[in-house]
C-alpha cells in the first residue's frame, strides 16, 4: 500500500509504504535489530506501555535531538513506560551514536533488515528507505493511544502533546 501527501523532505512530497495506523488500532507486531545484532519484536515489550520515537537517521541534527530529549525524558517518566528509538541506521551507528550521545535510558533499535517496523506501521519512505519522524505510543494491551506523523521530515515531533499523552496513559493504568 502506496500513501502520497502525508510527509514532505523539504518540501518535497515523499511515498509512504505500509497500512496506515490510527489511534485505537492493535499495535502490528514487527521485528528490529538491537545494537547488539539480535531480533526484537513487539511481544519483548508485551505488558508495558511502550513509547515508539521514531527518527530517519540519527546522524542529523533534529534526530539527534529527538533521541537525546527522549533520553533526558526518560528519567523523569514513572516506571511503567518503556521509550524506543527506532530508525533505519545501522545497529553498528546507532552504537556508536548512542555510546557518544551518552544515550543510555532509551531502547535503540535498527529497521534496516527487513523494514518491518515502517511497513507495518506505514511510515517507510519509499524513495529514501529511511522512516518518517514518527511518534507512537502503545498502551499495556498493545492499542496505539496517540500518534503522529510529521509531515515535514526536518521537523521535530511534538515533544509536549507526547508526553501528556504518556503521562496520561500512565494515570489511566
Amino acid at each position: 500500500m502506496e500513501r502520497t501527501g502525508v510527509v514532505t523532505f523539504k518540501g518535497n512530497p515523499l511515498t509512504l509504504l505500509g497500512a496506515e495506523q490510527k489511534v485505537g488500532n492493535m499495535a502490528p507486531d514487527f521485528t528490529v535489530s538491537g545494537r547488539d545484532l539480535k531480533p526484537v519484536s513487539l511481544k519483548d515489550f508485551q505488558g508495558s506501555a511502550k513509547l515508539i520515537s521514531v527518527t530517519p537517521s540519527l546522524d542529523t541534527p533534529v534526530c539527534d535531538q529527538q533521541a537525546r530529549r527522549f533520553n533526558e525524558v526518560a528519567a523523569r517518566l514513572p516506571e511503567g513506560i518503556g521509550i524506543m528509538n527506532i530508525s533505519m541506521d545501522l545497529p553498528f551507528a546507532i552504537n556508536r551514536f548512542c555510546t557518544t550521545a551518552g544515550i543510555e535510558r532509551i531502547k535503540t533499535f535498527s529497521d534496516h533488515r527487513d523494514a518491518s517496523f515502517g511497513t507495518n506501521y506505514g511510515v517507510l519512505v519509499k524513495e529514501l528507505r529511511l522512516l518518517a519522524r514518527a511518534i507512537f505510543l502503545i498502551d499495556a494491551d498493545n492499542t496505539i493511544r496517540y500518534m503522529e506523523v510529521v509531515p515535514e521530515m526536518t521537523n521535530n515531533v511534538n515533544f509536549e502533546k507526547s508526553l501528556e499523552a504518556a503521562n496520561r496513559l500512565l494515570v489511566r493504568r
